[in-house]
């Protein structure tokens, strides 16, 4: 090899390294640090096996670490291990990955303090250390970490003062410090945070007044201090700008017109909570010489002496009445410790800023969408607030709450080649906080269109898809700095129409093949004709959307709810996912035969390769098998000879026939002889 060749090695190296799809391992100091981390979580060594040495941390998932996700560079960029049970500490070695954005330890039972060398991590976007039991102090060097945009530290053992630094935190959008043990006052520095939309401090044994800067916050929609020792009167702004996104229960010296449940306000409680008060803020009076040039006379500063220990003392007595009365107030209302973390809980987990925030949501959201959620997104989220309804908004904690973070046990299915940087589109059942079962689907950042004004149009699709035979968009919530995006729709608890195919004769009578029934002519009847109301409904141009081609119908995308009502489920999809994904999604379809003939030809799909596929699922449903040939409906014989044997003859044969004679023509090879899917409805009425 010549010399050129070998200074050349160099640059071609680094070229395939940051190729699209390669993998970088991750640096040796890189390791080290994830190495001292786990060993710092799980002291048993029991529950993150695969995190041993030897092993690559950024390999594909199976391989690598596993909860650690890493850049194109090979850099650890987040570690996501929460709901794991981890029980030991957060060891100072986690400044090490000075390239983490995101920090996920919630719900475990981690203990010990907070390193204050997580400072050193100043790309961290999202630090997520609630539900755990860590105690002490919060450091002050948080201020310092500029990129923080979500903090919570709630239902934890936290004690000491709320530090005046996280006033520093200028891209901070939320601050969770509820349910522990913090006290002092309420820092005016954090009205300061020109981005900040909600704070949580409720629960915590803070006492003083509700600095008025904080109603002056921009962005501000949720702010809660119930369950603490707070005086004086609350900010009128505050009221006007937050009305229901503003809690305040149980501070019983607390004053305010138009409050329901405090005391209205008197000249005394009406003092700046923003201006530092002699004694109480720990200045000490000044006493003003006389004009005359001479010092002030021993009785006067006798009597400056006698006020100052007054004062002092009074002082005194009030802060110890009021903890007491705080101690008493909240034994009543939590039965024990507010701090509690089985008291703080008791709303589901889920951090209770986010109550609120969903309170006022949720009035406006019932105005424009029939959505029941109306919470918002925690996380560093793609901001899709002018494609979509607030109220179609979730957070990270209730998906994840849903799903008993993503439990294999609640894994419905996963389509995708696995590979790093989430390569799949994996479905979940869950189960919101109401008791509403749900389906989620998560899909990682490499399976979404890289676009995101694309991304967010096809999820403004989604979210505008409103039908009685269509599986409608619940919620959603997407988060750069997980690197995924969570689609969340109703649950069918009769699953998809292929799980009543293929029944066995046999089995029939004992509930069917695979654990299912015989579907009855009627029911039969009632899906078909479902199924063709939802396409047609696709196919047509609205106010609301435009037409749309589902390119992927097939009987496992026809989910069946508790009446055996048709919905139809991935509409829109391939508007969200890259196309490779959606391209092995068709090779599938091709294999089972719904893919129409002409795309193999012109490579297009258009609104007759839907009506191709309904087609072959009237077959389908005829016949009660999933392996069917288009050919076989134009048998010339008797048309019994197609239905399903399960039905033993229970069907009017002229009914049949006229299904044949549907199917026949959806099936056609030239699509432009294929109907539309109205006049398969008009088909469809006669029957």
């Amino acid at each position: 090899m010549g010399s050129s060749s070998l200074a050349a090695l160099p640059a071609v190296l680094l070229l395939l390294a940051f190729a699209p799809g390669a993998v970088v391992p991750a640096s040796d100091g890189e390791v080290r640090a994830l190495l001292a981390l786990g060993a710092a979580l799980d002291p048993t060594r029991r529950l993150l096996p695969s995190w041993a040495p030897g092993r690559d941390p950024c390999a594909a998932p199976g391989v690598g670490f596993e909860g650690v996700a890493c850049d194109a560079r090979g850099a650890v960029a987040n570690v996501s291990l929460q709901g794991k049970g981890l029980a030991g500490t957060l060891t100072p070695a986690v400044s090490g990955l000075r390239a983490l954005t995101g920090l996920y330890l919630h719900y475990n039972k981690l203990r010990g303090g907070i390193p204050r060398e997580l400072a050193a991590l100043s790309n961290l976007t999202d630090l997520y250390l609630d539900v755990n039991g860590f105690s002490g102090p919060i450091p002050p060097e948080i201020g310092a970490m500029a990129s923080l945009q979500v903090v919570q530290l709630c239902y934890n053992q936290l004690t000491g003062s709320i530090p005046t630094q996280l006033g520093n935190l200028t891209k901070l959008t939320v601050l969770a410090l509820q349910s522990n043990h913090l006290n002092g006052a309420i820092p005016a520095s954090l009205g300061g945070l020109p981005l900040l939309t909600r704070l949580d401090l409720s629960f915590n044994n803070l006492f003083g007044s509700i600095p008025v800067r904080l109603a002056q916050l921009p962005r501000l929609v949720a702010l809660d201090v119930r369950n603490n020792s707070l005086t004086g009167s609350v900010p009128a702004e505050l009221v006007a700008n937050l009305q229901a996104g503003f809690q305040y229960g149980n501070n019983s010296d607390l004053c305010g017109a138009g409050l329901p449940g405090l005391r209205p306000c008197t000249p005394a409680d009406l003092i700046d909570p923003d201006m530092p008060q002699p004694f109480s803020a720990g200045i000490t009076p000044q006493v003003t010489a006389p004009s005359h040039g001479h010092a002030p006379s021993t009785k006067a500063l006798a009597a400056v002496v006698v006020a100052a220990v007054s004062l002092l003392a009074a002082t005194a007595v009030g802060l110890f009445a009021l903890s007491w009365r705080r101690w008493r107030t909240q034994r009543v209302a939590g039965g024990g410790s507010s701090s509690s973390p089985s008291t703080a809980t008791a709303a589901g987990g889920r951090c209770s800023t986010e109550l609120a925030a969903a309170a006022k949501a949720s009035s406006s959201a019932r105005k424009s969408t029939s959505s029941a959620l109306a919470s918002l997104e925690y996380s560093n989220a793609w901001d899709p607030q002018d494609a979509l309804a607030q109220g179609l908004r979730m957070s990270t904690e209730e998906v994840e709450s849903a799903t008993r973070y993503f439990s294999e046990l609640n894994l419905l299915g996963r389509r995708g080649r696995k590979k790093a940087g989430g390569g799949q589109v994996a479905t979940y059942r869950g189960e919101l906080r109401d008791g509403t079962p749900v389906a989620v689907k998560r899909l990682g950042k490499t399976c979404c269109r890289q676009e995101e004004a694309e991304f967010l149009r096809g999820l403004k699709l989604l979210a505008e898809l409103r039908h009685d035979n269509v599986v409608a968009l619940r919620g959603f919530c997407c988060s750069k700095a997980r690197g995924e995006c969570f689609l969340v729709y109703d649950f069918m608890p009769n699953g998809s129409l292929s799980q009543f195919l293929d029944v066995d004769d046999a089995d029939s009578t004992a509930g069917g093949g695979r654990g299912h029934r015989v579907l009855e002519w009627s029911t039969r009847i009632s899906i078909i004709k479902g199924i063709a109301r939802g396409i047609a409904y696709l196919h047509s141009t609205r106010p609301s959307k435009p037409a749309l081609v589902h390119q992927n119908i097939s009987a496992d995308k026809v989910l069946l709810d508790y009446t055996f009502r048709p919905f139809i489920s991935g509409c829109g999809l391939h508007k969200l996912l890259v196309d490779d994904l959606v391209f092995s999604t068709l090779k599938a379809s091709a294999a089972m035969g719904y893919l129409a003939p002409e795309y193999t030809t012109v490579g297009r799909l258009s609104d007759k390769s839907d009506v191709y596929a309904f087609g072959v699922i009237v077959l389908q449903v005829l016949t009660g098998k999933t392996k069917v040939a288009a050919a076989a409906a134009q048998l010339s014989g008797d048309v019994g000879e197609l239905v399903d044997g399960n039905l033993q003859g229970s069907y009017p044969a002229t009914e049949a026939a006229r299904l044949v004679k549907i199917a026949v023509a959806c099936t056609g090879e030239d699509p432009d002889q294929r109907p539309t899917m109205e006049e398969v409805l008009q088909e469809l009425g006669t029957i």
